[in-house]
């Protein structure tokens, strides 16, 4: 196997964690590996909501903090959030500074929008609902120009180098061949920054190879998994058969706009007293339910909105018109969709995971922000709080110095991934591990995902796949109670006391999953 030695930092990711790592690392050399052209395959640059923070004289980070704390239902580490919402302001500022063009008022403040579980407006946002789209833009266009940064695009990482306590390099392939020869990247240090695993799901909000790789990547390394069973569902995903499916910005519902039904009832006030602005997990339980029944969920934008969603919010105007559907006069209709996964790799408050030499950030990350369900648009703040965390833990361990550029070159040959395979598993995850979930389902889904395991003993990229769904449904099926974006109808009732994160390495997920297959037989 080729192997290649860099003094580089090893960024593996696209996304605003990978970028913005990048650029607070500098001037100390990396090479970030991208599948796709920088930030085209990233979940970010879709992210439509904008950034959560306190910038109101009327507001406070500990008010901030204390809605995290809430709308994580009872499993958030208040630590953690303190610290985030603390650096929150610093971030837009800094945002604006690389040129993010943050909608603004007369008078030169920040325009900001009341999203669901908040108790204030405060999510920062860029033309109604091109948050991810405008800072990706400006954040690449410093990448560009920052001298230290190298980015190799058409890679993608398959493993990690480990002896089970310590990452020492990254096996990467061509993006477009999964079993192509591997190539050994070894860098002074690696920062996984490759996105969370709703693609795991059919129905996701996520670009197509968002499905758990760098999280089942670091799991197969030895490291520890928190949270794994949180999976948030998006609950206005706009339900018109596109794959992935368009995102109707819950910044909608912070304007107005009510969720119907068929017949054009409005239900979400006779579930929760904060009507369309509960909690996600909340609002994506209603809407799933009102489409199992035959309702046909709908967010209706006509009287709230009407004619100024063009102008307003053009990425979902958009996505609608292409469909036949014009906001303005119809209700639009919706689904709830794998959006966010709050699990992840286990890191503390500087980006470390539990194997030396690799740090996480951004959503493959599990930092104890977000619990068992992510408050609206913490998301893209704790990307960039997390990668400023790892960037300067690492430069306290590796030095600035000039590095040539490395130089890789994959072997021809291999085939791209078998895509029907791939299709099965997401079916099981959407069957079995959804938005509601029971024992009986959890356990034929560990199930399946074994059978399907075995089929792809040798294809690192699809075991990475089937290691986080494995975690994910072991993880579920071990959380005996409903809390957040967890759901157990056959143990519908959050138990008592404080909440508690859940952890697990993949070798006791695995032993879980054989314990069941032996019990089946």
């Amino acid at each position: 196997m080729q192997s290649v030695e860099t003094p580089r930092v090893v960024i593996i990711g696209a996304g605003l964690a990978a970028v913005y790592a990048a650029l607070k690392l500098a001037p100390c050399p990396v090479v970030m590996i991208s599948p796709e052209p920088l930030g085209s395959g990233a979940s970010s640059a879709w992210a439509q909501g904008g950034v959560a923070a306190a910038m109101a004289r009327t507001d406070s980070p500990e008010a901030h903090a204390d809605d995290t704390m809430r709308a994580g239902a009872g499993s958030v580490l208040r630590e953690v959030a303190e610290f985030v919402t603390n650096a929150a302001p610093e971030h837009i500022y800094d945002l604006s500074d690389l040129g993010t063009g943050f909608d603004r008022t007369a008078d030169g403040g920040f325009v900001q929008s009341r999203e669901a579980a908040h108790s204030a407006a405060r999510v920062v946002r860029v033309k109604g609902d091109q948050a991810g789209t405008e800072i990706m833009r400006a954040l690449i266009e410093e990448v560009r120009r920052t001298p230290s940064i190298q980015v190799i695009e058409g890679a993608q990482a398959v493993g990690l180098e480990s002896d089970g306590t310590q990452v020492t390099g990254v096996y990467l392939t061509r993006a477009d061949a999964a079993d192509a020869p591997p190539i050994l990247l070894r860098g002074s240090a690696h920062v996984l920054a490759t996105g969370g695993s709703s693609g795991l799901y059919a129905q996701t909000t996520n670009p197509a190879r968002i499905r758990g790789q760098g999280i089942g990547m670091a799991a197969r390394a030895g490291a520890r998994i928190a949270d794994a069973e949180f999976v948030q569902f998006h609950p206005t995903a706009i339900d018109v058969g596109e794959e992935p499916t368009p995102l109707a910005t819950e910044a909608l519902r912070g304007d107005g706009a009510i969720l119907i039904d068929s017949a054009g009832h409005r239900f979400m006030p006779d579930i929760h007293p904060d009507a369309e602005l509960a909690p996600r997990d909340t609002v994506a339980r209603a809407v799933y339910l009102q489409a199992q029944a035959g309702k046909r969920p709908a967010l209706d934008t006509r009287q709230a909105i009407g004619a100024e969603m063009a102008r307003q919010f053009p990425s979902v105007t958009e996505a609608c018109l292409r469909n036949g559907v014009d906001p303005a006069i119809d209700p639009i209709p919706v689904t709830a969709s794998a959006h966010y996964h709050m699990g992840g790799v286990e890191t503390d408050l500087a980006g470390r995971s539990s194997l030396t030499g690799l740090w996480v950030c951004g959503e493959a990350a599990s930092t104890g922000l977000h619990g068992a369900n992510r408050l609206a648009s913490n998301g893209l703040l704790e990307a960039l709080v997390f990668a400023r965390s790892c960037a300067r833990d690492i430069a306290t361990v590796v030095s600035a110095q000039d590095a040539a550029e490395v130089d890789i070159c994959f072997a021809a040959g291999g085939e791209p991934i078998n895509e029907r395979d791939v299709a099965a598993l997401r079916e099981t995850m959407t069957e079995h591990v959804g938005v509601v979930r029971d024992g009986t389902g959890l356990r034929q889904a560990l199930t399946k995902i074994g059978a399907l395991e075995s089929r792809h003993a040798v294809s690192d990229l699809f075991l990475n796949m089937t290691a986080t769904a494995t975690l994910i449904a072991a993880a579920a099926l071990l959380r005996e109670e409903s809390r957040g974006a967890h759901f157990r109808s056959d143990f519908p009732d959050l138990t008592p006391g404080p909440g508690q994160r859940s952890a697990l390495t993949l070798s006791e997920a695995l032993a879980l999953r054989d314990r069941i297959a032996k019990d089946t037989v």
